[in-house]
């Protein structure tokens, strides 16, 4: 008898199990839960991908050239290449100096680090110069990379002559082993060997954000300073600025790539002030 009796109670507590793993939610649940999650990949799409972008996809209130919006105000055009933009045909390139918004100036990548010079630079740096464009030539900064050792072969490739832009630090990141305060340790060097060597302030190149977090010290506001801040309709930055690098993806005749468009804050007669003179030592 005992033995029945567990049975029934074993057969009874089987039976409360299934009626407990039979409930199910209800089918709207399951419609809301499907909504939420279909709102939540849009708008991680859109964070990311559509929104750091939608000013390619707003109306142009400015001036239509070069495949892109260019910022309203009265500056001076000018472009940024490297070996990323192939070979460059500067004789087509240079008929933009005859269009209604001329390109004045072009940066030309230099070097890299403590060892890499671009490919391309000597012949872009010549040829920039023969079809009449205004040049400068800037370094990309590797961190880790000794900052003497930097300066050193940027001096050793770049031979600046009277007429040409100061030369050029481009910095845009901090190794993870690295603080702000050793960064910018780093960077004061190659600024002053630089400086020392061609008797001229050096441009300082990065970001608006990575200026804001790294390089807010008031030591770097005595250079001159090429903000990169792209698809956006006036610079927010709050200090003074000399150059703006607004696009990334501007189309201009002789070059296949993509190109980097920028502007100079201010009229020709104070580009021309910006310039190396003719009693610069390293012109020599």
């Amino acid at each position: 008898m005992a033995v029945k009796k567990k049975t029934k109670k074993k057969k009874k507590k089987r039976k409360s199990r299934k009626k407990k793993n039979d409930f199910q939610l209800p089918l709207w649940f399951h419609y809301v839960l499907l909504g939420l999650m279909v709102i939540v990949f849009f708008s991680i799409i859109y964070l990311f991908f559509i929104h750091p972008y939608k000013y390619r996809w707003k109306k142009c209130t400015g001036i239509k050239a070069y495949g892109v919006c260019i910022p309203k105000g009265d500056y001076l055009h000018g472009l940024d290449v490297s070996r990323h933009q192939g070979k460059i045909n500067w004789d087509d390139l240079a008929l933009i100096s005859k269009e209604e918004l001329p390109l004045d100036f072009v940066f030309i990548k230099a070097t890299e680090g403590g060892d890499f010079k671009d490919e391309n630079f000597q012949s872009n740096f010549n040829s920039a110069k023969k079809t009449g464009f205004i040049r400068g030539a800037y370094h990309y900064y590797i961190p880790l990379t000794p900052a003497k050792k930097q300066a050193d072969f940027f001096i050793q490739n770049v031979h600046l002559e009277p007429g040409d832009l100061p030369p050029v630090l481009d910095i845009e990141v901090i190794n993870k082993k690295m603080t702000s305060g050793a960064l910018q340790d780093s960077i004061k060097i190659w600024l002053s060997l630089i400086e020392n060597h061609y008797q001229v302030t050096p441009i300082l190149y990065t970001s608006y954000k990575f200026k804001s977090k790294h390089l807010s010290h008031a030591d770097f506001d005595k250079y001159p300073y090429w903000i990169a801040h792209y698809y956006i309709d006036t610079v927010r930055y709050e200090g003074e600025w000399s150059f703006w690098q607004h696009t990334d993806v501007g189309i201009v005749p002789g070059i296949k790539e993509l190109v980097d468009l920028n502007v100079f804050n201010g009229t020709k007669v104070q580009l021309e002030e910006l310039l190396l003179p003719p009693s610069n030592p390293q012109t020599k």
